[in-house]
């Protein structure tokens, strides 16, 4: 609760460059020191206890404060919306859901907003690309933290010591955020646009502070820059830093990068041909258009450079299918991940070639990440068509909810969806500042769910009924137990 009170505080510095807002002041202040205050309430009133045998070190309980680290966060970070008259309780919290699990759909009219809450939104999205629990764990370490860790969906450490792992992670991130910055401000952008889109697409989030979003800048390096920002915030954090640290033949040996490629490689110039064909007319220009929309959508980034309602089908069908595959395990993307598809891909090809040919003998498959080369255990492919199959059925109902809700065609709350679900921010229209309450509260629910990862919160929600049920049963064998004594 304290860090999020810091969180919501470090939005203060604006008013320094922007005095004539200073009237949203108390709209920062208030739930900024009412969430450090509600924090150390707590550290003081229910300290931390020394033993570590006090505590259960599993997945349950860490999905469980996760879950509860997250809701605490997001709601006390929509109040400067509510405070300072921007928005109505449910749309404050949908658009703090949008930043924090880094999706980019907003309900804002970005053109009238004050900068103070145009740089608090790209604030809270870059630090939904970290996540609580890993900006927490910069502060602490143990068997504990390990576990919570985990929960939060990173799988690969590359240091023996879990807080050095999570400094370096957080090091690279800022150091980034910095290279991101000075780039577009070179591109010509002006010094809050650049901090904005900086942190928007490093974190793989979309927001922007122009409602055509990067196509109103009309620049090709600016498309260039957020390209590679973009890339980067997809990339599994552990790949990312073999990359920092020099050994490039290890980063591109790594499968989701190289899987990633592949597919930009393969729908690019499909995309381009498409756009070519039915649409611009002009090569270079489909290409163009093509490429950073492409990995936009593949990214989860949801920037964008046209109105897709324009688009030919076919193009936007691709982008569903990309926005559905999403980047990399343990990056700030969002969707079913590169890794599991390659998985799903990988065990299909060999399904079929053991049909094909009975008698050839049992390969052993394997994948590549951050600590080398591992092998596709059986209970890794079980684990991972199970989350699709999950992930593809919430994506129908939620997609069926919208087209209902909004009596649009079904591609359109398709789309929608799958861009809430996977955490893209990509709109077809629907969402927006007059979208109806209902089409809301199913949007917030696919972000959270494709942030957090379905099992993450499952298990998260079964934890925290399970602990409510359990503490009322020893209530009442209390007093049973009392009467016979």
């Amino acid at each position: 609760m304290v860090m999020i009170g810091i969180i919501i505080l470090l939005a203060l510095p604006v008013f320094l460059f922007y005095p004539s807002e200073i009237r949203y002041l108390p709209s920062f202040l208030i739930p900024g020191i009412a969430a450090a205050l509600a924090g150390l309430f707590l550290c003081f009133f229910f300290p931390r206890k020394k033993a570590e045998d006090s505590w259960k070190y599993d997945l349950y309980s860490g999905s469980m404060i996760v879950l509860f680290a997250w809701i605490c966060g997001i709601v006390f970070s929509s109040f400067p919306f509510v405070i300072g008259g921007q928005l109505t309780p449910l749309r404050a919290l949908f658009e703090a859901v949008s930043a924090w699990t880094t999706t980019g759909l907003s309900v804002m009219d970005v053109e009238k907003v004050p900068h103070v809450y145009l740089y608090y939104r790209g604030w809270m999205q870059f630090c939904g690309g970290l996540g609580f629990i890993l900006i927490m764990l910069t502060f602490r370490q143990g068997r504990k933290a390990a576990v919570l860790y985990s929960a939060e969906g990173h799988s690969d450490r590359i240091r023996p010591h879990l807080r050095q792992t999570v400094l370096m992670i957080v090091g690279m991130y800022f150091s980034f955020l910095i290279a991101g910055i000075i780039a577009y401000i070179i591109a010509g952008m002006n010094p809050l646009d650049s901090i904005v889109h900086s942190m928007a697409a490093l974190s793989t989030g979309g927001f922007s502070n122009k409602a055509a979003s990067i196509g109103a800048y009309n620049s090709f390096p600016i498309e260039i820059i957020t390209i590679l920002i973009m890339l980067a915030g997809s990339v599994n954090f552990a790949v990312m830093l073999v990359l920092v640290r020099g050994k490039v033949k290890n980063f591109f040996k790594a499968t989701e990068v190289r899987f990633l490629g592949v597919l930009l490689v393969i729908i690019v110039p499909i995309m381009a041909l498409i756009l070519f064909c039915c649409l611009y007319g002009k090569l270079g220009f489909s290409f163009r258009e093509s490429l950073f929309n492409a990995v936009s959508a593949i990214t989860t980034s949801g920037f964008s450079t046209v109105d897709y309602n324009t688009w030919p089908q076919a193009a936007v069908g691709i982008m569903i299918l990309l926005m559905i595959i999403g980047g990399g395990i343990g990056s700030t993307a969002g969707g079913i991940k590169l890794f599991r598809i390659y998985i799903m891909l990988n065990t299909a090809g060999e399904s079929i070639r053991r049909k094909l040919s009975p008698n050839s003998s049992v390969r052993i498959r394997h994948y590549t990440n951050a600590q080398g080369k591992m092998a596709i255990e059986p209970s890794l492919i079980s684990d991972t068509f199970a989350f699709i199959g999950l992930y593809l059925t919430i994506l129908m109902a939620g997609s069926i909810a919208i087209t209902a809700l909004e009596n649009c065609p079904f591609a359109n709350g398709f789309f929608e969806f799958a861009s809430s679900l996977g955490t893209v921010g990509l709109s077809i229209g629907i969402t927006g500042p007059t979208t109806r309450a209902a089409t809301l509260i199913v949007e917030i629910c696919g972000m959270f769910l494709g942030r957090l990862e379905i099992f993450i919160v499952f298990i998260g929600v079964h934890s925290a009924v399970a602990s409510v049920a359990r503490l009322f049963r020893n209530k009442k064998k209390q007093p049973a137990s009392e009467g016979m004594s």
